[in-house]
């Protein structure tokens, strides 16, 4: 039996791993996230910026544990095939969103760099090399900045991108116009859960309208094999 919907990553652009770490794990990550920045759970007054960013670059303790997941390497292999894909030890950027502050000017409609360029830069390209990596570090509801998804949307990307390498920024406004009658969807969950997204798949931030942080990393899984339309595996089929 699939760990995650296989149909449905190649259907929608993404699939919700459920619990791929128990939850006490996720609250041993934020709690020293919180830590890292400086800040309490119990202290809203220190609560003054919009998004405040915290990173691993260690894989030590509940990091460790959460890209460790057993059930994240099965997902991995479902979507992107055996061997398809390279792991990683670190939990890599984690944005912080905070309620209470005017939302920060970062929430337009995009897809990730996931094209390396010979000066060392990132750009997007309808032939990504990463896929896209959300992991829940606290609950999140439809009011606590939970990512935004448009549904089924890699296929307008390959669409507009074709095996253009372009700058993110330029990109962008280009994306949203070709999938702006996608259904939304919503990266809602607990501590643990995570996101498979395929790399072409739209997606944005989204305001905070509720009254807890939302804790979450994201990160980009290396591919062995630029995506290509195809017969292969998930990733390929998700943009046939």
């Amino acid at each position: 039996m699939a760990i995650v919907d296989v149909d449905r990553f190649v259907a929608e652009g993404f699939a919700k791993l459920e619990a791929a770490v128990p939850r006490e794990v996720g609250d041993a990550a934020r709690a020293l996230v919180w830590q890292q920045i400086g800040l309490s759970p119990d202290d809203p007054s220190g609560w003054l910026q919009p998004v405040v960013w915290a990173a691993d670059m260690t894989g030590h303790g509940p990091f460790g544990e959460l890209m460790g997941s057993p059930r994240l390497r099965e997902a991995l292999d479902e979507v992107a095939g055996p061997g398809g894909w390279v792991p990683r030890g670190a939990l890599g950027n984690m944005p912080i969103r905070f309620p209470r502050v005017a939302p920060a000017d970062d929430r337009g409609w995009h897809i990730d760099a996931s094209v390396a360029r010979p000066d060392g830069s990132w750009a997007v390209s309808g032939r990504p090399e990463t896929m896209l990596l959300l992991v829940l570090l606290s609950d999140v509801g439809d009011d606590d900045a939970p990512t935004r998804i448009r549904v089924g949307s890699q296929r307008d990307a390959v669409e507009v991108l074709g095996e253009q390498v372009l700058d993110p920024f330029k990109a962008g406004p280009l994306l949203d116009a070709a999938s702006a009658d996608r259904p939304t969807a919503y990266a809602t969950g607990q501590p643990g859960d995570m996101y498979l997204v395929h790399p072409l798949t739209v997606h944005a931030a989204d305001e905070h309208r509720g009254t807890r942080p939302r804790f979450m990393a994201q990160m980009p899984v290396f591919l062995t094999a630029p995506v290509a339309p195809g017969e292969g595996n998930a990733l390929a089929r998700a943009v046939l």
